[in-house]
């Protein structure tokens, strides 16, 4: 490994770390493990939730578009947004850089990515490891992954026990892509014969003009906040991140048996870029549900008599919030409806 370049890239990462400290922290960079205060943190009787991931194959994406700035937030959102639907807030996050051979800018750009997430979700970036691995990775080449510590007081997780049929679910609005699905994009872009530098045929309003690699690579929302506050007052009864395998893949896990998961679909915008795929790709709408989140990122499960309380309380904090269905009783073990999905779907 290039030493120098290594502890160069330290120096310059340091004030990124920095940036990203919070209560509970203890020390900085540098040191051979991280310390964390639970108890300066707040905690009195915590549990700790834990969750690592990576961003899969956007990588690739964001490695031949030359741009390393955002997948970083896609690192950060994938594991903290596991956390907080278990109702724990994340207190510290570690990444793992490898590559055939350290750049420290295209590095700092990654890292700073990452520093952006930890600010966006409240924990602090307390270290990680970097790895120059020549003959592993090609030289352009690297691969991410990271690890989020959270935590919760014992009675505040989030375990489903208590949801009941007439429980509403509230859709937030996803960003795009976000992190999933995309070897299934990349085929759709190679059957379409376009590049990533090409205009996106899908982009208007504020992102016309945009290229496809730009358009692909809009970060994961980060959604911590906004779920904690609404966890905090008491609205939030469960909630689940709608990653890869979609809503049918994800909404049923954190529902009881019993239960289903009733949705309407047209209940909200599908955002163009999906619309795009399932054209250019001849993808079925039921395999779109199964591969990408079409439009939702997360779903909040709510008291049906606070509804329109938690709704404002996610629109008040940014959110793009839609009411998209409901629970219901169900036979057997949890499961998922979906309901009015035109032909076509979606467009």
């Amino acid at each position: 490994m290039d030493i120098e370049a290594g502890d160069a890239l330290v120096e310059a990462i340091k004030p990124l770390a920095r940036a990203t400290s919070r209560r509970g922290s203890m020390g900085g960079l540098g040191g051979f493990g991280a310390l964390f205060d639970l108890k300066a943190a707040g905690f009195k009787d915590p549990v700790l939730v834990s969750s690592t991931d990576g961003v899969g194959t956007k990588l690739r994406v964001a490695i031949d578009a030359g741009q390393h700035d955002t997948v970083g937030i896609d690192l950060v959102a994938m594991c903290v947004n596991d956390l907080v639907v278990q109702g724990a807030e994340p207190l510290f996050f570690l990444d793992y850089f490898a590559t055939g051979r350290l750049r420290l800018e295209q590095a700092r750009a990654v890292i700073s990515g990452i520093a952006e997430g930890c600010r966006q979700a409240g924990c602090a970036l307390v270290g990680g490891e970097t790895a120059e691995m020549p003959g592993m990775y090609a030289a352009e080449d690297y691969d991410l992954a990271g690890s989020a510590v959270g935590a919760a007081e014992r009675d505040r997780l989030l375990s489903g026990s208590n949801l009941a049929p007439g429980d509403v679910l509230l859709g937030l609005a996803s960003a795009g892509v976000h992190s999933n699905g995309f070897s299934l994009v990349r085929r759709v872009l190679e059957a379409a014969g376009l590049s990533l530098a090409d205009p996106a045929p899908f982009a208007s309003g504020e992102r016309g003009g945009q290229t496809l690699g730009q358009a692909l690579l809009a970060p994961t929302r980060i959604y911590v906040k906004p779920l904690l506050a609404l966890h905090k007052a008491g609205l939030l009864k469960a909630a689940a991140h709608i990653t890869g395998g979609g809503l049918p893949g994800n909404l049923p896990r954190v529902l009881p048996a019993g239960l289903e998961a009733v949705v309407d679909a047209a209940t909200w915008p599908v955002p163009p870029v999906f619309a795009w795929l399932a054209a250019a790709g001849n993808i079925a709408a039921d395999e779109m549900l199964r591969v990408f989140n079409c439009g939702i990122g997360m779903v909040a499960v709510v008291p049906a008599a606070a509804a329109e309380d938690a709704a404002a309380r996610l629109r008040q904090a940014g959110e793009t919030v839609f009411r998209i269905g409901e629970l219901a009783a169900g036979q057997g073990p949890a499961g998922l409806r979906v309901e009015n999905l035109p032909e076509g779907w979606p467009r």
